[in-house]
């Protein structure tokens, strides 16, 4: 049995051998059937990727099995902004031949689903569509956002590789066959804001690199573009009309309609653009948008820092440093850290210098490193307080290296045990914001058509951002009323004082100058004031005081109790003159002038606010606070009054500033 299972395993693996040397041999005669494959050709591009191809010759009387040509792909690099579209050359060659006894400027039609790879052109002008060959040159693209290219007439697989046949893809970041870790959906919505002193306002900034941007704006306004390149040439471009065109060399596809913008950028941005908008109409507009943002700011791990020991056995450790992937220089690791993506490595760790010291007889014992101990580490305290609340101010805080024991007691080392990262910075700026401006408007007419009347103007205090705040200094504001004389002679007797024509320009100024914007931090908001209770004469008005939140995120306004805003509530109730009761309400006598404007003028100028010192420091070492104390002063007697007698007068902002800044003794 042993024998007859022997005999048979083996007649199974001599059959096995027969057929695979029949086999072998038939696929070595159909190959020598063949002449060896000739050199390739020359490109049929220089840029842009094209096509070569190689011959070989049948050497048998009968037909050869197989192909005697092939091809592959060749200058696969990318062609200057000025070469232009190939299938475009190709159309523009038949300008100056003669169709139908006529020439033609002759434009490419691209993306035929049909038959991709014929060279079908269109006469400039004219809806005449003709195909000037039956196939386009090789190398040609299938279609314009493909790598697919047209060989001998039929459109051929091209992988992001650039390899024939190759189903490779490049990912969302632009990756040949990526996993798009490099790079992050960025989506969002903008609504616009409209302002009487903002004509403008930022979209959205899409930073360098970044791919498949779109942009779709419904309303009234219109979308406008402002770049700057790596070396920082800054340029805008209106959007004005529907059409194809290179920014920066970066290709844009932008469609305008009646109530619609769509914005198309493929990418990757060859600089960073700011998406802006300019209001044209009084009606809100919205504009979502939607794009890859490439992760341009990686960790890296550096090489082994010095060893802790020049000898007897140290330890040296790695570390990890962010760089700038357009430039790879080294940057702040806060670039990093923006990207949730982004995983810091671990530090290694490894011994070294084990030689023993000259002057010692044997080994320094090796300082013992645990995985599961953790290294030394960088421990800082708060940040104190900025020192100004705008215009630039800095704070500190105190840095010290420290380490862990098993039992997570956490005590101070010597700070070159920490030296394998950066050491933290003390000291950094803060508030570096412009403070708040007065901002005054153009003037009104003169009150008067004759003579000598008064003009007025409303003053805004403008924040950094543009917007209207508070926090300007009252010492520095200027004037809201002035004389102002119209050259034509008044027939009539004249007044002692400048007549008043009208009165909605006081107060048009007045209330818009006491309006407040609202904004992230919670604040009193004050409604209109009402109209006044009387007709003619001294009355009231009434207005309604909330306190209100903007939320940022869906750009809605929410009301909060009362107690969550901070800082005197606006009054909810004031005098109002309607001029006399006599019927003549186009002049006012000098009581009624000073009733208006003259009380309340003097009471705003006799009591103010202003800062009084500050504060004992709120720490004795270690970085600390002291607040400036705010007080309500009669200007006259320079005496303290009640802070109800400065309510007219906006209170100034909070000011800190950093003390006691040396470190505190080791416990």
């Amino acid at each position: 049995m042993e024998c007859c299972r022997w005999t048979t395993a083996g007649t199974l693996l001599l059959a096995s051998l027969i057929l695979s040397s029949r086999t072998a041999r038939s696929e070595e005669d159909r190959d020598s059937l063949w002449d060896a494959w000739g050199s390739w050709s020359e490109c049929s591009r220089t840029c842009g990727g094209g096509a070569s191809y190689s011959l070989r010759r049948c050497l048998s009387s009968k037909t050869c099995e197989g192909r005697n040509i092939r091809y592959r792909t060749c200058s696969n690099v990318d062609c200057p902004p000025e070469a232009g579209d190939f299938r475009a050359q190709q159309c523009s060659a038949h300008n100056d031949v003669k169709y139908q006894g006529q020439l033609y400027e002759w434009l490419p039609v691209s993306n035929d689903p049909d038959n991709p790879c014929s060279l079908k052109c269109q006469a400039r002008g004219t809806a005449l569509v003709v195909e000037l060959a039956p196939k386009v040159l090789d190398g040609t693209r299938c279609y314009t956002e493909s790598l697919d290219m047209c060989i001998s007439g039929l459109c051929q697989i091209v992988g992001c590789d650039h390899q024939l046949g190759s189903a490779v893809k490049e990912d969302n970041c632009g990756v040949c066959n990526g996993d798009g870790s490099t790079c992050r959906l960025v989506r969002g919505q903008y609504k616009s804001q409209l302002s009487a002193s903002k004509l403008d306002d930022t979209v959205v900034a899409i930073p360098y690199g970044s791919r498949q941007v779109r942009l779709v704006l419904k309303g009234p306004d219109h979308l406008y573009l402002e770049t700057k390149t790596l070396q920082g040439v800054k340029s805008e471009n209106s959007l004005s009309t529907t059409g194809s065109f290179l920014v920066e060399n970066s290709s844009i596809d932008f469609q305008k309609f009646p109530d619609k913008e769509i914005l198309r950028i493929s990418g990757p941005l060859t600089a960073d653009f700011t998406i802006k908008i300019h209001y044209a109409g009084a009606a809100d507009s919205s504009v979502q948008f939607i794009f890859y943002q490439p992760i341009i700011h990686r960790w890296r791990e550096t090489d082994f820092f010095p060893c802790s020991a020049s000898c007897g056995g140290g330890y040296q450790l790695t570390s990890a440093e962010c760089f700038d992937l357009r430039n790879n220089r080294v940057v702040a690791d806060q670039y990093c850290h923006y990207y949730p993506e982004n995983i810091k490595p671990k530090p290694k760790l490894q011994e070294c210098n084990l030689d023993p010291c000259p002057a010692s007889d044997g080994y320094k014992q090796i300082m013992p490193y645990d995985l599961y101990h953790p290294l030394p580490r960088w421990e800082s305290t708060p940040w104190t307080a900025c020192s100004s609340s705008c215009g630039g101010g800095i704070q500190s805080r105190s840095i010290s290296c420290v380490e862990e024991d098993i039992q997570g007691h956490i005590s101070p080392v010597e700070e070159w045990k920490c030296m394998y990262t950066p050491k933290m910075p003390v000291v950094q700026p803060c508030n570096i914001f412009d403070c708040p401006k007065w901002l005054a408007q153009e003037w009104s007419p003169c009150t008067v058509t004759c003579g000598q009347g008064l003009r007025y103007r409303v003053v805004l205090c403008i924040d950094h951002r543009g917007m209207h705040t508070g926090g300007c200094s009252t010492k520095t504001k200027p004037h809201i009323k002035e004389e102002c004389v119209v050259p034509t002679p008044c027939y009539k007797p004249k007044e002692k004082l400048p007549m008043e024509a009208k009165l909605p320009w006081y107060k048009q100024a007045q209330e818009l100058e006491e309006g407040t914007a609202v904004s992230e931090e919670p604040s009193f908001i004050p409604e209109a004031w009402s109209t006044c209770s009387v007709t003619c004469g001294v009355g009231s008005q009434m207005r309604l005081v909330k306190c209100q939140v903007l939320l940022s995120f869906s750009q809605s306004v929410a009301d909060l109790p009362i107690d969550e805003c901070e800082g005197p509530k606006p009054v909810s109730q004031r005098a109002c003159y309607s001029g006399p009761c006599t019927g003549e309400a186009t002049e006012y006598t000098p009581e009624e002038t000073h009733l208006l404007y003259g009380s309340l003028q003097e009471f705003d100028e006799l009591y103010d606010w202003e800062y009084e010192g500050f504060t004992e420091c709120s720490e004795s070492c270690g970085g600390g606070v002291q607040e400036a104390v705010v007080t309500c002063l009669n200007k006259q007697t320079r005496e303290i009054a009640d802070e109800t007698l400065c309510v007219s007068s906006r209170r100034p902002p909070q000011l800190l500033k950093a003390c006691s800044l040396d470190p505190c003794p080791p416990r």
